[in-house]
This record gives C-alpha cells, structure tokens and sequence, in this order.
C-alpha cells in the first residue's frame, strides 16, 4: 500500500516557484467569490473577511502539512506482555467534502491488536486529525487511516470505524438533516475473526448507548 504524501504546492511553507498561490491571491479569491454571491466585499462586515477566510482555511487544511507516518514513528515495547486490544473511540473529527468543501462533523472509533509494540493514544487520534484536514471523502478517509496504522505499526489487525454527518446532504441538495454515514474498514484479526471485530463493535456500540 502506497501512503500518500501531500504534494509540495499544499504545503504553507512552499515556495513560489511550486505554484501555491500567495496569501495575497487566496485572499483575492475569497473577494471574487463574495462578489459572485452577489455581495460587496468591501462593506463594513465583509472588509476583514478575505483575510479571516485564508486564517481558517490554514487551520481547516493544516494536514497538508503533516506526515501521519512520522507521527507513528516513535513506539514502545515496554509493554509487559499487554496483547490485547487498544481502543481509542469517540475521536472527534472535522473534515470538509472535496465535492461541495462543505464540513464533515463526526467522530472516529480506532483499534488495533499489538504485535510486541504500542504507540501512544494521542498519535492515533492526531493520525485521523492529519488525514481529516484536507479535503475528503468519507471512505477514503477510513481506509487512510486503517492502512497507515496497519502499514507503519504493523500489528496483528486493525480497525476503524468513522461515523459523520456531511453537510453537503443537510444544508444544500436533497436536504436531509439528522443522516449519519458510518464507513469502516477492517484488517487482519479484525477481518479474519469475527470473535475479535464482534468485541471492538461491541466496545464502541457501548459509547452510542450511552448517548441514548
């Protein structure tokens, strides 16, 4: 499995020479498309708007500029033994659809089965935030994470499950509110035993019941 990185002209620090608009032009962009909704961009309340726009597109779209396999570099073997399963569920995630750039909000369920070595909790959470960053679809964006912790951990399995609503579905076209899309993908144990994908489903079916 390739792991893609993201190419050089995403990057904030790339130069001009890669082709990445200056802020200057993003800015530009965002008067030019407040002019097509059929507004004055240099109204009072619009005037500083370009400007806030390119600020939360940098935070919107900050996993262009981080690697999620240097992220899981770092593990542990001091483990004592432990070969159970690893958790971390309820991981929020925001992410914005690259058909209509319009946010994705929900929350991811991660597990894996060691082989001998863990990561910390935080790189598995800060993996799906990397890949939530950009624009998405859903179902990419669960087999990116399942496959690089599958790729650089290299445990015994791996599974994540991702469930969202997309507003591309609730705010614009057929106007659904209240649809949840749940994506997963399941490797190794967590696809080749049922005993083991029957007790991550159950571990993270327990937060939903909580919410009820």
């Amino acid at each position: 499995m390739n792991i893609q990185t993201p190419p050089t002209s995403l990057l904030p620090g790339a130069s001009a020479e890669t082709g990445r608009p200056s802020r200057a032009e993003a800015e530009a962009a965002v008067r030019t498309l407040l002019r097509w909704a059929g507004d004055n961009p240099d109204r009072e309340g619009l005037v500083d708007t370009p400007a806030r726009v390119a600020r939360a597109y940098e935070e919107f779209f900050a996993g262009y500029a981080t690697d999620p396999v240097e992220l899981l570099k770092r593990s542990f073997e001091e483990t004592d033994g432990y070969d159970e399963m690893v958790v971390l569920r309820d991981i929020r995630l925001e992410s914005h659809c690259e058909h209509h750039m319009v946010p994705i909000i929900g929350k991811a369920h991660v597990a894996y089965l060691p082989a001998g070595r863990v990561v910390g909790i935080s790189k598995l959470a800060r993996v799906v935030e990397t890949y939530a960053k950009r624009l998405q679809i859903q179902e990419k964006l669960t087999a990116q994470v399942a496959n690089t912790l599958n790729e650089v951990l290299k445990p015994k399995g791996v599974a994540v499950v991702i469930e969202a609503a997309h507003e591309c579905m609730t705010t614009r076209g057929i106007h659904k509110p209240g649809v949840t899309m749940v994506t997963s993908r399941m490797l190794g144990a967590f696809r080749d035993d049922p005993s083991t994908r029957k007790e991550f489903l159950s571990m993270i079916s327990g937060s939903r019941r909580g919410e009820s």
